[in-house]
């Protein structure tokens, strides 16, 4: 495990810092950040804006090859960029599914006129995309979907309901997947394509979270028509694409970011008096700090691991799914116990030292365990992927969708 750069790196870690020190602001406090999830109404054009200005520099997405509007680098280039950025007061949020999934799969799909239209709009923020896979009754189970696409002339009528689309409340374009045909096993019965999000009979309905924001959608077809130009892949050839798209989103969702953590939970722990004084010296108060701080060492050494992997031009396996696996429950964990350390305050926001943030971080984990693949799916995962441990028993393999439940 190599944790220093190497000359070429150090190099280009100067620039970028070079950089962002002449266009961005440097943060004050390192838990400050927008979010894709802030109410403030100016938020996306000020994304769209800075994702403009890093588009033109270069290093909107690094590894992209040249003609696409990237640098042609290396993966190790691309993480590089991100650690710098992360210290300044940039928008978050708005492109990471657009840029990190969606175009991905259309770069391994679409026609090379398709890419020349849609590739540097989205990367230059102005287009945005969003992707259509989840449903009521397939989450986890994305091959169980039931949004249906019928042939009509040279093109397609999509009809049903996706859930749980981040960001289709501002989106341009999505990338879907829909059921072509219900009378063969549900995997293979599966095509993907893309559309525009305005196209008529697209309907997104906001999602309000407890914690109030509403960065979820509800989306609807009703009779919407989509070109057969617009299909990604062969028909019934749709699970491979979506193995495309799924492989990109468990390294894009990779750990949460911005949240508090043990340091974090430290310094509230000094300021919290309970019954037999600071919450500090109290040894379950201890114990449970010095477990997480195991944790947190420990998912540090694991992303060194992915990171000298990109140093050296590999590709990160499966094991990755092991971050989230710890990170996920961690984080949800941590923030119950900081409500429960702050008793009652705990309830309350800006008016309370740490009670935004730990808040916020209670509330989010949940959905944050289901985003980017349950901890169940990823167990599995590593269980079979990694570990080399027997497959799940699949009973439904073999048997058409239509046949299903009956």
């Amino acid at each position: 495990m190599d944790f220093n750069d190497t000359p070429e790196e150090a190099a280009f870690r100067k620039e970028v810092r070079a950089w962002l020190d002449a266009n961005a602001t440097c943060k004050s406090d390192d838990k400050q950040s927008f979010r894709a999830r802030n109410d403030d109404p100016n938020l996306l054009k000020k994304a769209k804006e800075w994702q403009a200005k890093k588009a033109a520099a270069g290093y909107a997405r690094i590894t992209w090859p040249k003609e696409y509007g990237g640098r042609g680098g290396s993966p190790i280039l691309q993480v590089i960029y991100q650690q710098e950025e992360s210290n300044y007061l940039v928008p978050l949020g708005f492109f990471d599914i657009g840029l990190g999934m969606c175009i991905p799969t259309m770069m391994a799909y679409a026609t090379p006129e398709q890419l020349q239209r849609y590739v540097k709009p989205a990367l230059y923020g102005e287009e945005v995309w969003c992707q259509l896979f989840s449903e009521p009754a397939a989450g986890s189970d994305v091959a169980g979907i039931r949004t249906r696409a019928e042939r009509d002339g040279d093109g397609w009528v999509i009809n049903g309901q996706k859930v749980w689309t981040s960001g289709a409340h501002y989106c341009d374009y999505g990338i879907i997947i829909t059921r072509t045909d219900p009378n063969v096993p549900k995997h293979q019965g599966l095509t993907m394509f893309f559309l525009s999000m305005k196209s008529p009979g697209v309907e997104v309905r906001p999602i309000k979270q407890m914690s109030g924001g509403a960065n979820f959608n509800e989306v609807f077809f009703t009779d919407v028509r989509v070109p057969d130009a617009q299909r990604l892949g062969k028909v019934g050839d749709g699970w491979k694409a979506a193995l495309t798209t799924l492989m990109n989103e468990r390294l894009a969702v990779g750990l949460p970011s911005g949240g508090l953590d043990v340091d974090e939970l430290m310094e509230l722990a000094r300021d919290t008096e309970l019954d037999d004084g600071p919450a500090i010296r109290n040894q379950q108060v201890r114990g449970k700090i010095a477990d997480w701080y195991v944790q947190q060492q420990g998912l540090r050494l694991t992303r060194y691991r992915t990171l000298t992997a990109l140093s050296k031009g590999q590709t990160p396996g499966p094991e990755s799914s092991i971050i989230k696996i710890v990170a996920a429950p961690k984080m949800q964990d941590m923030g119950a116990f900081a409500m429960e350390l702050m008793g009652q305050g705990g309830i309350m926001r800006e008016e309370v030292p740490h009670a935004a943030g730990f808040q916020a971080q209670w509330i989010a984990g949940a959905g944050f365990r289901i985003a980017g693949g349950t901890d169940e799916i990823l167990r599995n995962i590593v269980a079979e992927r990694v570990l080399g441990l027997p497959s799940d028993v699949r009973v439904d393999k073999d048997v058409p969708f239509n046949k299903l439940g009956k």
